[in-house]
């Protein structure tokens, strides 16, 4: 705590625009908060990002004082702050509202869902929101929030939110035309409807998560006809129906695929797998942890020369840390924008 106050003390501020303190909850209280970071109102003019993700010991005190000083914020991950609860999204609805444009609180296990409803719908321009494992998210939480603001929605993580069904994806479908990313995996409740829902009004979606989910082949494959063409990371990790169906709907109509994660989908077969890697010739990383079916004539029997296979016995378990470059610690969807100093940074431009 000591070295902490010392270091951000000293610094110059003015210019801080990201900053990431993930797992430093231990240095992250009220009074050393005060004496290092937010140690005035707007001592943070341009800091835009800023992640405290497992800051155990974040109380809403300390994010009062922070959002002080960076008046500016437009994105904030707050997830696994175990402290955190409701009051503390009220303190960023207040002083954020209009300019906050991500939103991270997965795991924030003290917060109830209901009670954020209102805070949420300040956020007049959200982009992105995380609620993943709050296990108070229910289908009127998630109907409240998107109907105001999904319209601005480009990426949405519910997972392990259990008590979502058919009702969610359907008001998602309906509202949030412009989805780039949906993490939906771990959702027991949700039928094949669910994705007939998201087909009929997401059909710009490049990251889609359906893990764990009791999802049919036939179902998996109509919904990458009707919009997969957009898809760019598709994890069906554990979907234990997925089969022929699919296999041939990923070759015929996701051919911008960069990655892939079929594990645990032991329906796959070889030549399955050989049609959708000679046909998605963009695929750099394919995922094949637990599927014992596959034998090694796979790994020689393609023509896709980019692509890294990992989970099989026979390829090496590290190799695809390589192959997907790290992305720029900046805003997903949107440039920076400082209203100080009247400068606006796209992510091309850093």
């Amino acid at each position: 705590e000591e070295q902490f106050t010392k270091t951000f003390r000293s610094f110059d501020s003015k210019n801080l625009k990201v900053l990431q303190l993930d797992l430093c909850g231990q240095c992250v209280l009220d009074d050393i908060l005060g004496k290092s970071l937010a140690r005035s109102s707007n001592s943070l003019p341009d800091l835009a990002i800023i992640s405290l993700r497992g800051a155990c010991r974040l109380s809403g005190i300390a994010l009062k004082a922070l959002v002080a000083s960076a008046p500016a914020l437009q994105s904030i991950n707050l997830g696994q702050c175990s402290l955190l609860s409701h009051i503390g999204i009220n303190i960023l609805a207040s002083s954020l509202g209009s300019v906050l444009r991500e939103l991270y609180i997965d795991d924030c296990q003290r917060i109830d869902a209901m009670l954020v409803i209102p805070a949420l719908k300040k956020f007049e321009h959200l982009e992105v929101l995380s609620v993943a494992g709050i296990q108070s998210v229910c289908d009127k939480f998630v109907s409240d929030i998107i109907t105001v603001r999904g319209h601005n929605i480009k990426e949405l993580d519910l997972a392990d939110c259990v008590k979502l069904t058919d009702i969610s994806l359907k008001v998602i479908g309906n509202t949030c035309s412009g989805l780039c990313s949906l993490n939906i995996s771990n959702l027991h409740k949700l039928s094949d409807l669910a994705l007939q829902y998201l087909a009929n009004g997401c059909r710009s979606i490049q990251t889609l998560k359906l893990c764990r989910n009791g999802f049919s082949d036939k179902a998996i494959a109509a919904f990458l006809e009707a919009s997969g063409e957009s898809l760019k990371e598709l994890s069906l990790n554990n979907v234990s129906k997925v089969g022929p169906n699919t296999a041939l709907s990923l070759a015929k109509c996701s051919r911008k695929l960069l990655i892939l994660d079929l594990s645990w989908c032991r329906k796959i077969t070889n030549e399955a797998l050989g049609l959708i890697l000679d046909s998605c010739l963009l695929l750099k990383l394919l995922k094949l942890f637990g599927c014992t079916q596959i034998t090694k004539e796979l790994l020689n029997g393609h023509s896709n020369s980019l692509v890294r296979i990992i989970g099989l016995k026979m390829t090496r378990l590290l190799e695809h840390l390589k192959v997907i470059e790290n992305e720029e610690t900046l805003l997903r969807y949107s440039p920076l924008t400082f209203s100080f100093n009247s400068q606006s940074v796209d992510h091309s431009d850093v």
